[in-house]
């Protein structure tokens, strides 16, 4: 077996030139026991989020409170009525969809997952893009979910915007009832860069 030494082909002489690659920013994985929240936050070098034009957010877990939950986003503490969303859902035991809408909320809904007594190897996966992180305008996020519970569950599409314009350096996320995420769930946070070049 040969093993490629050569440096990947968007590193050129030790330079990124790849306009649009994910850099890891930080993982998270719950273990020893389930948790209440977790915080990711801007900081220096490669976690200073002023560089990057958009976060994207991926998630893997279950409730550790053996019930399915719905997890909320809180961008930098702003717990005020200052989140808009509309969503569709789908259940996939192939009951009626629902479509839901509020201009008031106070956070936005990124993750649903199954309950840790579902089955052992059962999560739910999500990724949430926060487009425009940086920029003087309000800020747009989409959801996309797939909630596999064996034969129930739903897949959910959303879009949110955040009523500020000011640049995200935190994110908390937490469950909606305040029961915990289970052990084992993991959530991996990487920054867009912008185009480098025309």
């Amino acid at each position: 077996m040969t093993v490629n030494t050569d440096a990947p082909a968007y590193i050129v002489d030790g330079t990124l030139t790849d306009g649009e690659a994910w850099v890891p920013l930080a993982t998270h994985v719950v273990s020893g026991g389930s948790t209440a929240a977790i915080t990711f936050t801007s900081s220096t070098g490669a976690n200073d989020w002023s560089q990057y034009q958009d976060l994207k957010l991926i998630s893997y877990g279950r409730n550790g409170d053996g019930s399915a939950m719905v997890m909320k986003m809180n961008l930098n503490n702003d717990t005020g009525a200052n989140y808009c969303y509309q969503q569709f859902y789908a259940p996939t035991s192939g009951s009626t969809p629902v479509a839901a809408t509020s201009t008031t909320n106070t956070y936005m809904d990124f993750f649903w997952y199954p309950p840790s007594a579902t089955a052992a190897n059962v999560v739910a996966c999500g990724i949430t893009t926060l487009f425009d992180i940086n920029s003087g305008k309000y800020k747009n996020a989409t959801v996309q979910i797939v909630d596999d519970m064996i034969g129930s569950g739903y897949v959910v599409l959303s879009t949110v915007k955040w009523n500020n314009q000011s640049p995200i350096t935190e994110i908390d996320l937490v469950d909606f009832s305040g029961s915990n995420i289970a052990a084992d769930s993991r959530f991996d946070l990487f920054g867009l860069l912008p185009r480098m070049g025309a």
